[in-house]
């Protein structure tokens, strides 16, 4: 059965996309630590990020680098933390998070409560500095 981030890859599940390629797609996570919590996933379905081949894990880094820096032009923080853990969703996935101090990484933090035109206010301005620079 197809992941919840293999239906939204697909367009079955609506979602606030900032960036994507042939292999990489990345989208704002609905339920974020801060504005700009960004997740980046590979097209193909695979459970565990260590389970991608080498140059797909490679290529993975560099997109989320291009996307993380995206983000923090667009969002001001200090810098883009980087968290993999993989237990949530069984499909490979980066968390990306505009982070002003290491509190702001702790996945139990409470969750933002945004509008719909709150984050497609956030994945535009993400997206729009993403094409300017990819």
């Amino acid at each position: 059965m197809a992941s919840i981030f293999s239906k939204i890859i697909a367009g079955d599940i609506p979602c606030y996309k900032v960036a994507e390629n042939d292999d990489f797609f990345a989208f704002l996570d609905i339920n974020p630590l801060v504005k700009g919590h960004t997740l980046v996933v590979p097209k193909q379905e695979i459970d565990y990020i260590f389970d991608l081949k080498d140059h797909d894990l490679a290529a993975m880094h560099v997109f989320a680098k291009k996307v993380g820096k995206a983000i923090e032009e667009a969002i001001p923080c200090k810098r883009i933390g980087v968290a993999v853990m993989g237990l949530e969703v069984p499909h490979a996935h980066i968390h990306l998070i505009p982070i002003n101090k290491e509190s702001d990484m702790i996945i139990s933090n409470p969750k933002l409560k945004l509008s719909d035109d709150e984050f497609r206010s956030i994945a535009e301005a993400i997206h729009e500095v993403w094409l300017k620079n990819k």
